[in-house]
């Protein structure tokens, strides 16, 4: 019977048990200013569990690892893991002599993972993509700095007046970033894993990181958190959320958003997915928060954007129509000659959307809006008016209801022709006058009645005004 016992005792290791190595522990100097030999490469030791515990923000040494294609298939696992220890140290980028070497291994070592996550080499399991996002958010998800008109003191200012600031951590964030990227894309992905991982939480901060100055850092997020939103459809509605949320924000508190142009990209390619019916919910984010973003002094650093999502919801559901054209006279600008320009060019492209039906229930206050456009003294606000009868649509949705327009819109066109500075103004609004002419002679003529009589009617009451000031004049003159 002892013998037996014994001899269970010296039972083999079954082969499951050794199909994954354990990883090794890292003994790393504890001086943080080691310096590295090259020749001398740190072996792979399977003696203890694979474990996540190394994986910690800091600024310690960094021990030279073997190249993962030259280690065993089955030692990859290990080593990948203490790769990602060393990634996952921090350093002074402001100085660029300082732990140049360690830098440039961590560099190395970036590319290396990015290289293995491309080519689906080793194929990770979930502790290994645990942890590929966890060293990733350690060094992506960081205090932004100040912006750069919080450092000058000033309150507001136009954004594309600052200056371009670039983060002096990108040669190494770019390769995070890229890292991520080739992460979410991968087809080797399994995405009921990854979303354990790439949760809400995680889409929250990656949404506060657009914030960024750095343009090329609001690049690589705009692709990440599409590839995100189209990969993971348990996420869409949240990132839907948050990103209302961010226009929340911006228009109703800060104004300074350095990331609204990217977010508006997403929604541009977003909206362009919607099914019909649409949902009460897309609808009201139009209403809420896309309409409203017209209201900022910066539209002009984020419009052409802008007006692409505001026309994607119009061409999905033309019964929208009269709500954007009605909401963007709301918010019509009243001083500002360069925003008008922008609305008017906006909703020229609704109008060429936009259906009969819907135009009769916003014609009346948007063509009064027009006619004081056309009347401005700033020549390109009304030249852009007036260049809305060079558009076939336009033309023909003003030809329908010409008996309510005309009558608006004909003391503008007279007035221009008679009395503004610009000659350009004045050509176009004698070809607009003809246009109605040929349209409906019998209309035109009784508006020039009309305008006629009006103008006769001012005259005599000007002459009566005056007539009655003289008087006064008079009797202040003889004392009575």
């Amino acid at each position: 019977m002892f013998n037996k016992i014994r001899k269970r005792g010296h039972r083999k290791a079954s082969k499951s048990e050794g199909a994954e190595p354990p990883i090794p522990t890292t003994n790393s100097s504890p001086n943080p200013d080691v310096t590295v030999n090259h020749a001398s490469v740190t072996a792979v030791n399977p003696s203890q569990p694979l474990t996540l515990a190394g994986l910690t923000h800091n600024s310690g040494g960094i021990e030279v690892l073997p190249l993962l294609k030259e280690v065993p298939l089955l030692d990859r696992h290990v080593l990948f893991i203490k790769k990602l220890q060393i990634c996952c140290n921090s350093f002074d980028f402001t100085d660029t002599l300082k732990n140049a070497r360690e830098k440039e291994i961590k560099r190395q070592t970036l590319s290396e993972l990015v290289d293995l996550v491309q080519s689906g080499s080793c194929k990770m399991n979930e502790i290994m993509q645990e942890g590929l996002v966890k060293m990733i958010s350690i060094n992506i998800f960081r205090c932004l700095p100040p912006a750069l008109h919080e450092n000058k003191g000033a309150e507001s200012g136009d954004p594309d007046e600052d200056e371009m600031y670039l983060d002096p951590s990108w040669p190494h964030l770019q390769i995070v970033y890229e890292l991520l990227l080739r992460y979410v894309v991968s087809p080797d992905m399994d995405t009921k894993i990854a979303k354990r991982y790439l949760d809400h939480s995680f889409v929250l901060k990656l949404l506060d990181l657009f914030d960024s100055e750095d343009p090329r850092e609001r690049e690589y997020l705009k692709t990440i958190l599409h590839r995100i939103y189209g990969k993971f459809m348990v996420h869409r509605p949240f990132i839907r959320k948050a990103i209302n949320d961010v226009f929340y924000r911006f228009i109703f508190e800060t104004e300074r958003h350095s990331g609204i142009c990217e977010l508006l990209e997403i929604l541009g390619s977003i909206i362009n997915g919607f099914a019909l019916p649409m949902k009460e919910e897309h609808k009201l984010f139009l209403v809420r928060a896309l309409i409203p973003l017209h209201k900022t002094k910066c539209v002009a650093s984020y419009h052409q954007q802008l007006s692409y999502c505001i026309t994607q919801f119009v061409e999905k559901d033309y019964r929208l129509a009269d709500i954007v054209i009605k909401g963007l006279l709301k918010y019509w600008p009243v001083t500002n000659c360069g925003k008008e320009v922008l609305f008017l060019g906006e909703l020229e492209e609704i109008l060429e959307a936009t259906q009969s039906e819907e135009f009769q229930r916003c014609m009346v206050p948007l063509f009064r809006q027009i006619a004081r456009s056309i009347n401005s003294s700033h020549f390109q606000v009304a030249e852009r008016a007036l260049f809305w009868w060079n558009n076939e649509h336009i033309v023909s949705l003003i030809a329908e209801n010409r008996h309510t327009i005309l009558p608006i819109i004909f003391e503008a066109l007279e007035n221009n022709i008679n009395c503004h500075w610009n000659q350009a103004i004045n050509g176009l609004s004698s070809n607009v006058r003809r246009m109605f002419l040929e349209m409906d002679a019998e209309l035109f003529e009784e508006c020039q009645r009309q305008y006629e009589e009006k103008v006769a009617g001012a005259g005599k009451l000007k002459e009566q005004r005056m007539l009655n000031w003289k008087r006064l004049e008079e009797a202040a003159a003889n004392g009575t």
